[in-house]
């Protein structure tokens, strides 16, 4: 009972409203349902049968700090409750949560949040006429940390659910990266007003700002000499069996566009040329893409902050594919798919924060598995 007071995950749970009609029948506490459930997520498990399989093998573990009066639920409990809980109210719970985690970890100046969207691809409906579930996540980048998630309504996108998000989150002196998807007025004024900085990628679903961007720097880059605004970076990085260059251009946004006052705070503009060669065939590709920020024109910071923002695929996303075998989920009940992606992506969170095994997330989550002292120092160490 004392490391169940001194759970701070295990009381977020515990706040999680009981949308169960309460009565005598009820057998099993919904914070039971939820920790076993969470704890086989993030021991491996894929489904509620395994869930149900994991728990009635741990159950001896898990009675040191859950009641379990009829000890472990059935995977088809474990179903229905994931189905009926709000996704919105266990996010609301958790959120508290992971902000203490995130206090927790060390402090970063400028902290950059990428937000990204990623479908998980198995759990189209083609009898009820749903496609595959569609997430936009929010990620510390720096921290390896997910700070929220809001599902993309099946007849809107993430225009939509992008504003949502970022209500749910507290910014305040954070860079937010957003894809060019979120490139827009409204989500730029939202981002200023809770504090926060910007960078947009920016493509032709702005197409007179991007024409724009893109004459300007076009003109800028054939002057020379001092009077050019342009400040240039250059970043070269090998593995993976090839070679990455990265050539950052930033200038201070034109006195028209800052005048318009359409998107506010800009101040700066930035071209980012990619190339990537590949060692075993020697072929190379390139890629140009133009961003507008916040920011004031400082070529490393804005580099580093358009970096980062692929923290969000191989961080988060991938590990969530290769791990998680999350496009593989074949649930098709939006609400529990919403909460059990969730879950899968405060696991990767909690994995990614423990420094006491020194592997990658998938081993990580074996050892959870077979090493009851690793789990408990999870559960109950995580902040």
């Amino acid at each position: 009972m004392e490391a169940k007071e001194q759970s701070h995950l295990m009381a977020a749970l515990a706040a999680v409203p009981d949308p169960r009609r309460q009565c005598q029948n009820l057998r099993h506490p919904l914070v039971d349902v939820l920790v076993v459930g969470f704890c086989g997520v993030l021991c491996g498990c894929d489904d509620f049968v395994e869930i149900e399989t994991f728990g009635r093998q741990k159950e001896a573990f898990f009675r040191r700090f859950l009641e379990l009066p009829e000890g472990i639920p059935s995977h088809d409990t474990f179903r229905r409750v994931f189905q009926a809980v709000c996704p919105q109210a266990l996010q609301r719970c958790l959120i508290q949560w992971l902000q203490g985690v995130r206090q927790a970890a060390p402090a970063t100046e400028g902290e950059v949040v990428a937000i990204d969207g990623k479908t998980l691809r198995r759990t189209f409906d083609r009898a009820q006429g749903l496609g595959a579930l569609h997430l936009v996540s929010a990620w510390a980048t720096a921290n390896g940390l997910t700070l929220g998630q809001v599902a993309v309504d099946a007849n809107s996108n993430e225009i939509t659910a992008i504003p949502q998000l970022i209500e749910l989150l507290d910014l305040k002196g954070c860079v937010v990266t957003i894809d060019a998807a979120g490139c827009q007025k409204d989500i730029a004024a939202q981002i200023v007003a809770t504090g926060a900085d910007y960078v947009l990628a920016l493509k032709d679903n702005q197409p007179t700002l991007y024409e724009q961007v893109s004459d300007y720097f076009r003109e800028q880059l054939e002057k020379e000499g001092p009077e050019r605004p342009v400040r240039h970076h250059r970043a070269v990085e090998e593995g993976h069996g090839r070679t990455e260059t990265r050539e950052t251009f930033v200038a201070p946004a034109t006195k028209e566009l800052v005048a318009s006052g359409a998107w506010l705070g800009l101040a700066t503009v930035v071209l980012v040329i990619r190339r990537c060669v590949e060692h075993a065939t020697g072929k190379s590709s390139d890629d140009v893409r133009y961003f507008i920020s916040s920011l004031p024109a400082k070529v490393k910071r804005l580099a580093g902050a358009v970096r980062q923002h692929w923290g969000i695929e191989n961080g988060l996303h991938w590990v969530l594919d290769v791990a998680f075998n999350e496009d593989r989920m074949r649930q098709r009940d939006r609400t529990g798919i919403e909460n059990l992606a969730l879950l899968n992506r405060l696991a990767v969170s909690l994995l990614r924060q423990d420094k006491t095994v020194k592997a990658g997330v998938r081993c990580k989550r074996k050892a959870a598995g077979w090493d009851d002292d690793y789990l408990l120092h999870l559960l109950f160490d995580s902040q």
